[in-house]
């Protein structure tokens, strides 16, 4: 016999909160339970299993899209594994262009405070910097938006 859970004992088990369950259900990322006679959602290993499989990914940073295919991909095992690895590469550049925005910032950070000289706000080096974005006080043109999504 398969081992059953509610929403509330697969949230525990996973680490997930029962709003994001839902909504992974909502999107279609994980399969709808089984329901009770009272209505209640009947959860299965299965379940528990893609479920922590989606919160691995989401832990990696994993756009939802990409989850997606691979989920679609686990569903199909005995296909080659090569879409999976050029996933997984594409999240990596995504990764390694997220670091090098990273570092340009934490530079600019350093230049930003070691400019300062610990005056007064009127004076102050930072705040000069962050109202003139010219590369007389700036390291980089631009600072390539966002670093999170």
């Amino acid at each position: 016999m398969t081992e059953e859970f509610t929403i509330g004992q697969l949230a525990r088990e996973t680490g997930c909160k029962i709003p994001t369950i839902r909504y992974y259900e909502k999107i279609g990322l994980l399969l709808e339970p089984r329901r009770s006679l009272g209505n209640t959602r009947v959860y299965d290993s299965a379940h528990l299993a893609r479920l922590a499989f989606i919160c691995h990914c989401r832990e990696l940073g994993f756009p939802q899209a990409a989850i997606r295919e691979l989920l679609d991909l686990t569903d199909h095992p005995d296909t080659s594994c090569e879409a999976v690895t050029e996933i997984a590469r594409a999240h990596l550049d995504e990764v390694n262009r997220r670091i090098a925005r990273l570092t340009a910032l934490k530079s600019e950070f350093e230049h930003m405070i070691a400019a300062c000289s610990g005056g007064r706000v009127a004076q102050c080096r930072i705040i000069e910097t962050l109202a003139d974005h010219s590369r007389t006080h700036c390291l980089t043109k631009t600072h390539e938006g966002p670093v999170s999504r």
